[in-house]
């Protein structure tokens, strides 16, 4: 079986019924048939864990008085949770059984094609704060942050929260360093096309 991440204080929240993520449910067919469905409660803290950690991903940005701060980084991430939960509970609402959810993933597998959509989708987002002018491209860190903050999205809304909120806490951090250090200050490195002639 698939190692689990879950705390177990939570595990109530997070385990459909192994007593693991809900990869767990996916990764052995035999599993599938003891899918669960998901309560309100437990998706409701998931989505709240979410917009936690993408609180935490936008602080970067808010500190460095950049675009896509803590509001932009938690709805994206709070966002990507909640297309996640879809994709986990689709196949029990059109099938209406735990026995119909099961054979439907069987069958189609939709869940990583809804999450494949959310990843397509936060790609625009991205592709819309990149601008580029005579000088050089802005908003390449900003962009990076977004979809970053959706797989953490992803990831809380199919139970990773421990992973979500390390990876986050990496992620935020290390662009925190690399910005302080000076490392990624691109300031005077470019020149117009009048100053090189």
């Amino acid at each position: 079986m698939v190692a689990s991440a879950i705390d177990p204080t939570l595990e109530k929240y997070f385990a459909p019924c192994t007593g693991g993520s809900i990869l767990d449910e996916y990764a052995h067919s035999d599993t599938l048939d003891c899918m669960e469905l998901l309560t309100e409660e437990q998706m409701i803290i998931r989505l709240l864990i979410a917009l936690a950690v993408g609180i935490i991903m936008g602080l970067e940005r808010e500190l460095s008085h950049r675009d896509a701060g803590i509001k932009t980084s938690m709805l994206v991430a709070g966002g990507s949770c909640l297309f996640t939960l879809i994709a986990l509970q689709l196949p029990y609402a059109l099938t209406g059984t735990i026995e119909g959810a099961a054979d439907f993933v069987r069958a189609n597998g939709q869940i990583d094609r809804i999450i494949a959509s959310v990843v397509s989708g936060v790609g625009f987002i991205g592709g819309g704060i990149i601008l580029k002018n005579t000088q050089h491209v802005r908003g390449l860190t900003t962009a990076s942050i977004i979809w970053a903050t959706a797989a953490i999205g992803i990831l809380v809304g199919i139970g990773l929260w421990k992973f979500a909120l390390i990876a986050a806490l990496i992620i935020t951090l290390t662009v925190y360093f690399l910005r302080a250090s000076g490392i990624s200050d691109h300031t005077g490195r470019y020149t117009t096309m009048a100053e090189s002639e």
